[in-house]
């Protein structure tokens, strides 16, 4: 469907979104393989609900009967600011600066799929960002947004891996873009700069030893060990993007001001945080 696939990207573009890219519905073998034993290993940890969804995250048809394509958009949400390292402050990750990304991304997903069901009514789909059984950064390769570095993270040619990911699940056949190719090359500076060695080979995250799943996921106590290597890291981490050179070479800023820090994103207080509710954190 030529017309309407460029019609899909036109509007997607339109609703503020940098990337976009469509993909055939059908899973590369290797990474069902890879999605399993990465579970097998327990490196999802307290995050069951990667397991429990695995069946749905290998056969999308599972959650879109007859899916036969997915469309796949990224938004750059970098801003040029530094984190800064004042005494009794800490660090937030670089995505949770401004607003929240579910809420800008959602809205304008779902007005897309109204757009694609105006453009043929026959078509019947499903828009997630991140928050469904799919397996975002594997289409968003196949879709030629950017392709799976070494850290984990999707890296596009035009805007480093400061990029947020959303799918539409669609029921209908469309014209499909070339996947993206690797680009890391024998650059392992991600993996040396990781201060738990969460990157425990290239393209596998350990996320029982990552800073963002230990201060965002977990529940409960930290070893010791990995308790050390906080270094001031209060709510995810940025260390591999941030030595990334293709992040270097590639980012720029956003034009979705939502993205835009606030003061207290910047360097939180610990005294202050301390004190906080859970409402106030939030």
């Amino acid at each position: 469907m030529p017309a309407i696939s460029s019609e899909i990207r036109d509007e997607a573009r339109r609703l503020g979104f940098d990337k976009v890219g469509i993909c055939s519905a059908h899973l590369p073998e290797k990474a069902g393989e890879n999605l399993l034993h990465w579970l097998s290993r327990g490196f999802h940890g307290t995050m069951n609900w990667m397991d429990r969804t695995s069946d749905k995250r290998m056969n999308a048809d599972h959650v879109v009967p007859g899916v036969k394509s997915i469309i796949v958009v990224g938004m750059n949400y970098y801003t040029p600011f530094v984190h800064k390292t004042e005494d009794g402050t800490g660090m937030i990750s670089r995505y949770a600066w401004g607003d929240d990304y579910h809420e800008i991304m959602l809205p304008r997903l779902e007005t897309l799929l109204q757009k694609i069901k105006v453009l043929n009514p026959q078509a019947n789909g499903k828009a997630y960002v991140d928050t469904g059984p799919v397996m975002e950064k594997v289409w968003a390769q196949c879709a030629g947004i950017g392709w799976e570095g070494k850290h984990t993270n999707v890296i596009s040619l035009e805007f480093g891996s400061w990029l947020f990911l959303g799918v539409i699940l669609l029921d209908i056949g469309l014209d499909y873009d070339s996947p993206a190719t690797d680009h890391c090359g024998t650059c392992t500076l991600c993996i040396e700069a990781c201060p738990t060695h969460a990157i425990v080979e290239p393209y596998v995250l350990d996320a029982t030893r990552c800073l963002s799943y230990l201060t965002i996921e977990h529940r409960g106590d930290v070893a010791a060990e990995l308790a050390a290597k906080f270094d001031g890291w209060l709510y995810g981490c940025d260390i591999c993007q941030d030595v990334c050179p293709w992040n270097e070479k590639f980012q720029s800023a956003t034009e979705e001001q939502s993205f835009s820090p606030r003061e207290q994103t910047l360097a939180p207080r610990f005294d202050e945080c301390l004190t906080m509710t859970a409402d106030q954190f939030n």
